[in-house]
């Protein structure tokens, strides 16, 4: 019964060593430097970070992320539809439009929402680097 698995424990272990002797390779021939200053950097780029790396980002940000990966998801099955478009008849046609109906009322409250800007001018209790914006908008008739 075991003569079974036997193949399946042989390529685990080959697997298994040869991914540790990949380890040790790399760690006898790479170069050894020393890990402090610019490495240990946020940024190995030339730029000064400004601030720490720990920062609470606005969650508009990951909206914005999200809704283009939902649109961007949803529009991709428009190509395998439009491919087949002419066998497909009336039928699914319609159920298309009553697709994109959904899409383009998903967009539409996403931009009445205003999700959409990447700067809110009027953010609730706003300060930091865009609170002067606000003020001059505020201001401007």
């Amino acid at each position: 019964m075991y003569q079974n698995f036997a193949p399946i424990i042989i390529f685990v272990t080959i697997g298994l060593l040869l991914a540790g002797a990949l380890f040790i390779v790399q760690s006898l021939i790479s170069p050894k430097f020393n890990k402090g200053g610019e490495k240990l950097a946020t940024y190995e780029c030339g730029e000064v970070p400004e601030g720490s790396a720990w920062i609470k980002f606005n969650i508009r940000f990951y909206v914005i992320a999200l809704v283009f990966i939902i649109f961007d998801v949803e529009v991709i099955f428009l190509y395998p539809w439009a491919v087949v478009y002419k066998s497909l008849g009336l039928v699914a046609f319609v159920e298309m439009m009553i697709f994109l109906l959904i899409l383009v009322a998903g967009f539409a409250y996403v931009w009445v929402k205003d999700d959409l800007n990447w700067v809110k001018l009027s953010v609730k209790y706003g300060k930091g680097r865009y609170s002067e914006l606000a003020a001059k908008e505020e201001s401007s008739p």
